[in-house]
């Protein structure tokens, strides 16, 4: 019999990037295992396969993927091809919502550089370039909404 290779928590953690905490809450909520225990002392020992589920979970975690869909994406990844248009359509709605809240992020960094324009026009007392900057800014505003 051959022999698997199998890491600690801490060790998980390090190659994952995620939590120790979140690891047993992984599998709690069953995303993951149930990972072996170490006979003699019951901590766990994960194997390569967890790591691999793990990395995985990790990188859609970072993208803002929920536990559901997490999920979702670990049944649609042991059906394979079968399931390869729904796998599609789930990343493809994350990456949405991403671009979403990219366009959110560039009205507020468009907000706040328009603030410091006004700012930046006052403090040279330059009226015009005031007045300009609270046009854009009314814009923007109205966007930010």
């Amino acid at each position: 019999m051959g022999h698997m290779t199998s890491f600690t928590i801490q060790e998980v953690a390090q190659r994952s990037g995620l939590s120790e905490p979140t690891l047993r809450y992984y599998e709690d909520v069953g995303l993951v295992g149930p990972i072996s225990r170490d006979t003699s002392s019951g901590h766990r020992r994960y194997g390569d396969t967890d790591v691999d589920t793990l990395e995985a979970l990790a990188c859609l975690r970072a993208a803002g993927v929920g536990i559901g869909d997490m999920r979702t994406y670990l049944a649609n990844r042991i059906r394979g091809r079968e399931a390869a248009a729904e796998q599609r359509d789930l990343l493809l709605r994350h990456a949405e919502r991403i671009e979403a809240e990219i366009a959110a992020q560039r009205v507020r960094l468009e907000y706040l550089r328009e603030k410091a324009a006004l700012w930046d026009a006052r403090d040279r007392g330059d009226d015009t370039a005031e007045a300009k900057a609270i046009e854009r800014l009314i814009d923007v505003v109205e966007v930010l909404r």
